[in-house]
C-alpha cells in the first residue's frame, strides 16, 4: 500500500510537469486568456462571461509577472489534483499500481491534457465536478456527514467559477433520487451544506441581479453564434473523440457503476453522467462541456480493468497500455501545439487529417489547424504594428489618440503586450472590456484594430476628416488574418459626446 502511495504522489507530479514540455515556446496566449487575464486587472465578484474566481487566480499571475509560465500554472496545478482525487478514490476502492496508471493515463493521452494547459474556466470547472463527487464518494464509503459540508464548499467555489458545475451538481442529487441513497434528503446535513454554497456563491449571484443578469446576454449570443449550429449526434459522437485513447476506461467505470454488484453503492455518478448528457444534448452544449463527468468514471472503469485482469487474461493489461499509450502519442499533435504552426499543418495534411472534425472551427470550415493552436499564434506581430502606427502619432496628440479594438481578444493582446511597446491602454466594447471603458473622453484621432472597415452606419467614424489604413496581418493560419489597422485624424466638434452617449448607453443595459 505504501509503495502504492508514493505511485500516485510520483503521477500527480509527473501531471503536473508533462503539459509544460509538450507546448513549443513560438505559441503566445491562447486568445481567450487575454481576456481572463485582464479581468485580473479589474477585481470585481462577477463579469459577463463567467463568475470571479479565476480572476483571482489572474491577479495573482499579473502580480507574478503575467508570463507564460504563470498563465500555465495554475491549470497544470488543478489538473495534477483533479488526477490526485481520482488516484485517492482508486486508493480508496483497493487499486493497485495498475489501476492507478489506468486512471492517469487519460490525463496526459486524452483531451485533458489541453484542458488543463489553457488558462480557461474549464480547469476549474473540472476540477470542481471531480471535487463534488469526491465528496459525495467519500460520504458514500463513510457515511461521515463531513462531507456534505465539504460538498457544499465545492459547490460554491465551483459555482465561483462556471456556472455549469450547477449541471452537475442537480444531475447527482436527481441521481440520488434513484438509488439507495435518497434517505439523504432527509438528513439536515445536506441543506446546511447547500447553505454553506449559496453562501459562498451570494456576491456572485448579488453581482449579475445588480447589472442584469449579464450572463444571460451573453449566454444568447453564445446561443445564436455557435451552440444551435450543434447536432445531437456530433456531441455524442464527440464525446468518444474526445476520450479514444481511454475510451475503454471511462466505459469500464460506466458499466461498473450502472450494473456491477459491487458498484451498486455508486450508482449515482452512472445516473448523474446520463442526467448530465441528456442536458446537454438538450441545451446544444459543446462537446468538452461533459469533460468534468468523467474523471469519477475513470477511477471506476480503472478498478473494473485492474479486477478483470488480475488473475487471468493479464495479457489485455499490455494490449489496454499499448492502445492509450500508442493512440495518445500518435493524436498528441492534435491536442498540443508540439511544433510550430506550419510544422503542425504540413504533419496534418500528410496523415490526411485535416478534414476532420478537430479542424471544423466555429465558422463551420474547415482550416489548416485546430481553432485553438490558430488562436495561439499572431498576437504580438499584431501588436508591433499598432504599436508602429501609434508611434507616427505626434507626441503632442498622444494623449488624445484613442486605441480601440473590436474584439476583446485584440484588446486583450494589445494590452497584454502593448505595455513595453509604448502603447497606452486599449479599449473595447466588446465583452467584459464594455465595462471597463470610461465614461468621459476627449478623443481627437483614433487607431481602429479591427477585420473590416466601418461604414457610414457606424456614426463615430464618419467623424474624422481622415482615415488612412496603415497595416494589415497577414498570416494565414493566424485566426484573425487579415486585421487591420487603421488610423482616424482630426476628429469633428460632437464626437467625444457621441462617443459618451454611446457608452453609456451600452453601460445602462448591464447597470451602469
Amino acid at each position: 500500500m505504501h509503495r502504492t502511495r508514493n505511485l500516485l504522489y510520483l503521477l500527480t507530479i509527473i501531471k503536473l510537469v508533462f503539459p509544460f514540455l509538450l507546448q513549443h515556446s513560438f505559441y503566445q496566449p491562447h486568445r481567450d486568456e487575454f481576456l481572463y487575464l485582464a479581468e485580473g486587472h479589474h477585481p470585481a465578484f462577477g463579469y459577463m462571461e463567467i463568475p470571479p474566481l479565476l480572476s483571482v487566480l489572474a491577479w495573482l499571475t499579473n502580480a507574478f509577472g503575467s508570463g507564460m509560465f504563470w498563465i500555465k500554472i495554475w491549470p497544470a496545478l488543478f489538473g495534477a489534483m483533479t488526477f490526485f482525487l481520482v488516484g485517492k478514490m482508486i486508493l480508496s476502492l483497493g487499486g493497485r499500481g495498475f489501476a492507478l496508471i489506468m486512471g492517469f493515463l487519460p490525463f496526459v493521452v486524452d483531451g485533458y491534457i489541453r484542458v488543463f494547459f489553457l488558462f480557461q474556466p474549464n480547469f476549474l470547472e473540472v476540477f470542481f465536478w471531480t471535487a463534488i463527487a469526491f465528496c459525495l464518494f467519500q460520504f458514500i464509503q463513510t457515511q461521515n456527514n463531513k462531507w456534505f459540508y465539504y460538498m457544499g464548499v465545492c459547490i460554491g467555489l465551483g459555482m465561483m467559477s462556471k456556472y455549469s458545475v450547477a449541471f452537475y451538481t442537480v444531475s447527482l442529487l436527481a441521481g440520488l433520487l434513484f438509488t439507495r441513497h435518497r434517505y439523504v434528503f432527509a438528513e439536515r446535513h445536506l441543506y446546511l451544506g447547500g447553505a454553506i454554497a449559496l453562501i459562498i456563491f451570494l456576491p456572485n449571484l448579488a453581482w449579475q441581479a445588480l447589472h442584469h443578469f449579464a450572463v444571460f446576454k451573453h449566454m444568447n449570443e453564445l446561443q445564436e453564434t455557435q451552440l444551435k449550429f450543434i447536432k445531437p449526434s456530433d456531441f455524442i459522437i464527440s464525446q468518444f473523440m474526445m476520450n479514444l485513447p481511454c475510451v475503454f476506461t471511462w466505459v469500464a467505470g460506466l458499466l461498473f457503476c450502472a450494473f456491477g454488484r459491487k458498484g451498486g453503492a455508486y450508482r449515482v455518478f452512472a445516473l448523474a453522467y446520463l442526467f448530465v448528457i441528456i442536458i446537454l444534448v438538450v441545451l446544444h452544449g459543446k462537446d468538452y462541456y461533459a469533460l468534468g463527468a468523467y474523471p469519477v468514471l475513470f477511477a471506476f472503469g480503472a478498478i473494473a480493468l485492474e479486477r478483470i485482469t488480475y488473475q487471468r487474461k493479464k495479457f489485455l493489461r499490455f494490449v489496454m497500455l499499448a492502445f492509450s499509450i500508442g493512440l495518445g502519442l500518435l493524436v498528441m499533435p492534435l491536442l498540443m501545439p508540439v511544433a510550430k504552426p506550419e510544422q503542425l499543418s504540413d504533419y496534418y495534411h500528410k496523415i490526411k487529417v485535416d478534414k476532420s472534425a478537430a479542424f471544423k472551427w466555429e465558422d463551420l470550415q474547415y482550416h489548416p489547424l485546430p481553432q485553438d493552436f490558430a488562436d495561439m499564434i499572431g498576437w504580438k506581430e499584431l501588436t508591433e504594428k499598432a504599436a508602429a502606427v501609434y508611434a507616427q502619432i505626434p507626441a503632442a496628440q498622444k494623449d488624445s489618440t484613442l486605441v480601440y479594438c473590436r474584439g476583446y481578444f485584440s484588446a486583450g493582446a494589445l494590452n497584454y503586450y502593448g505595455r513595453k511597446m509604448g502603447l497606452p491602454e486599449v479599449y473595447s466594447d466588446n465583452a467584459s472590456f464594455l465595462l471597463w471603458m470610461p465614461l468621459k473622453y476627449h478623443v481627437k484621432n483614433l487607431i481602429l484594430v479591427g477585420h473590416q472597415i466601418p461604414d457610414s452606419t457606424d456614426k463615430v467614424f464618419t467623424m474624422f476628416e481622415k482615415m488612412t489604413v496603415k497595416d494589415s496581418i497577414a498570416y494565414p493560419l493566424f485566426r484573425e488574418n487579415g486585421m487591420k489597422i487603421i488610423l482616424y485624424e482630426n476628429a469633428k466638434p460632437g464626437i467625444n459626446e457621441m462617443i459618451e452617449a454611446g457608452i453609456k448607453s451600452k453601460k445602462a443595459e448591464f447597470g451602469y
